[in-house]
């Protein structure tokens, strides 16, 4: 949320805010400046560990999930739309005021029209790219999916997850490519909600399996995919994970994208993260969209990088014994 937009709305006098009660703010980004609300009176609630972690070291309160009633509440637009209608119908069935704050890129003004059709819009701010509306009441029912859904292969999967849709492509191509072994402990950092997992599971030498992720809603529909006793599910951020043990294997699929800007130092955080936790002879296998530069990062933190196979689409790589500065 841009602080310029709800900074503008209440002290120009076009929004009004309750002088009393909780006001829920949901998925904000840890760099927006809600300080034009009182924070002993804001409650935090986003599924993002390193969100999450941001937030109440500033001294919000935070919770994953919503409360029951609310005196506003202000959400703030994802990237998918139907996690978007998701949480706005949360917001409503909470809250009697719901802003809705957004970019253009995050789709705020096609939001508006669809909500224009079910409640009376009071007011909207434009600024810095981007839009903040406010209504009362309102029918949205409708919006408020089921918190999971299964896709082909009998996976469980929730909205606004990475690859709710299905198995992601490159996801696959990684799995095809793992050898027979990858020894006794494991990590999946980026776990998401198991894809990978289950297929390391598969191998007798895996003793215990760690399925890292930041996103809370994905991390509960791991756990439902992935019913393996030796499965060690942890709601933590990858990038500053630190495992009990050092690790054989680290597989991954990491992300690329803060916001719906393309950010290849999130790969890099990966594999730094991976070289850390690997012992001196473990493996990091990993798969990449094409066009992204992680080699450097790979060479200068293990002894051995291969790419192992790829197409026009990815790349994936075995790289063997991480370094001193890796680990």
């Amino acid at each position: 949320m841009s602080s310029s937009r709800l900074s503008l709305a209440v002290e120009s006098g076009q929004l009004e805010l309750p002088s009393e009660g909780l006001i829920a703010v949901f998925s904000p980004s840890s760099v927006v400046d809600l300080s034009v609300l009182p924070r002993e009176r804001v409650q935090i609630i986003t599924g993002s560990k390193p969100e999450y972690d941001a937030f109440r070291q500033a001294g919000y309160e935070v919770s994953v999930k919503a409360s029951e009633a609310y005196a506003a509440a202000i959400v703030c637009l994802p990237r998918a739309k139907i996690e978007a209608r998701s949480l706005i119908a949360q917001a409503v069935a909470a809250s009697d005021l719901v802003l809705v704050d957004g970019q253009k890129t995050d789709g705020v003004a096609s939001i508006m029209k669809d909500c224009r059709k079910r409640a009376s819009v009071e007011g909207a701010i434009s600024k810095a790219h981007g839009k903040l509306f406010w209504f009362s009441c309102g029918d949205f029912t409708d919006w408020n999916v089921a918190a999971h859904s299964e896709i082909d292969g009998g996976f469980i999967t929730s909205p606004g997850v990475f690859s709710a849709d299905g198995v992601d492509p490159a996801s696959a191509a990684l799995v095809a490519a793992l050898p027979a072994k990858l020894g006794r402990q494991v990590a999946d950092l980026g776990a998401g909600w198991g894809y990978l997992s289950q297929s390391i599971l598969k191998r007798t030498d895996v003793e215990t399996l760690y399925l890292v992720e930041a996103n809370h809603a994905a991390l509960e529909c791991a756990r439902v995919n992935v019913t393996d006793d030796r499965a060690d599910f942890h709601w933590a951020d990858a990038t500053t994970w630190e495992p009990r043990a050092k690790m054989n294997a680290v597989v991954m699929n990491p992300p690329f994208h803060t916001g719906r800007a393309a950010d290849p130092s999130l790969g890099r955080a990966f594999i730094l993260a991976a070289a850390r936790m690997l012992a001196p002879n473990g493996q990091l296998w990993m798969v990449a969209n094409r066009h992204l530069p992680y080699e450097a990062a790979l060479n200068e933190l293990f002894a051995k990088v291969t790419e192992v196979t790829g197409d026009n689409r990815f790349k994936i790589f075995c790289a063997e014994r991480p370094t001193r500065t890796g680990r």
